[in-house]
C-alpha cells in the first residue's frame, strides 16, 4: 500500500471511530518506521471535549489491527497515537472556522501583514476557498488584519499559563 493510500486510509478510520486526524508524522526507517498520529475530537473547541489517553488508547488499538492485517509496513513499525496539546496546530481551512475566537500563533517564512514572521492574536476566521484563503486576526490593540493563508507556514492556539488560556484583558 502506498503511503498516501495508507494516509488517506488512517485519516478515514480515525474519523469512524470518532475523531479527526489532526496531523500525521512519519519517521524512523524503513525497517522500523514510526507513525505518529495527533488525534482530535470534532468538538474539541472546548477544554471539556480534550482528548484523553483512553481515546489514545482505542484509537492505537483499532489502528493496530488494520497494520497489523497488511498496510505495508515492517513488522516492527512503531505507532504513536496522542492528543494534539493544548497549542493544537491549525491545519486544515476548517479548523480555522471551527477555532474562531481563540488566540492564536502564525508564522511565515516572511513578515506576514508587513509585520513580523510571527504574529498573535485573536482567530476572527477564515474567509476564501483554496489557494484565496485569506485568515482574519485581530491583534492586542484591536486592528484587525487578513493574512493569505499561503503566506502562513504554521498556525497554532496559544495556550497562557495561569490565565485559564486566556489572554488577560
Amino acid at each position: 500500500m502506498s503511503d498516501q493510500h495508507l494516509d488517506r486510509e488512517l485519516e478515514r478510520r480515525v474519523e469512524e471511530l470518532g475523531y479527526e486526524l489532526v496531523e500525521l508524522e512519519r519517521a524512523g526507517s524503513a525497517h522500523r518506521p514510526i507513525l505518529r498520529l495527533r488525534i482530535d475530537r470534532a468538538d474539541a473547541a472546548t477544554s471539556e471535549a480534550a482528548v484523553n489517553v483512553e481515546d489514545c488508547t482505542r484509537v492505537s488499538r483499532a489502528l493496530e489491527s488494520f497494520l497489523d492485517a497488511g498496510a505495508g509496513l515492517a513488522p516492527k513499525y512503531v505507532l504513536e497515537v496522542s492528543s494534539p496539546g493544548v497549542e493544537r496546530l491549525l491545519v486544515r481551512p476548517r479548523d480555522f472556522e471551527r477555532f474562531a475566537g481563540k488566540e492564536v500563533a502564525l508564522a511565515g517564512k516572511e513578515p506576514l501583514a508587513g509585520r513580523a514572521r510571527r504574529l498573535e492574536g485573536v482567530l476572527l476566521g477564515i474567509e476564501g476557498e483554496g489557494v484565496e484563503s485569506v485568515i482574519r486576526l485581530r491583534l492586542e490593540k484591536g486592528e484587525e488584519i487578513a493574512i493569505p493563508l499561503a503566506e502562513v507556514t504554521r498556525a497554532n492556539l496559544v495556550f497562557r499559563w495561569g490565565s485559564g488560556g486566556r489572554r488577560k484583558s
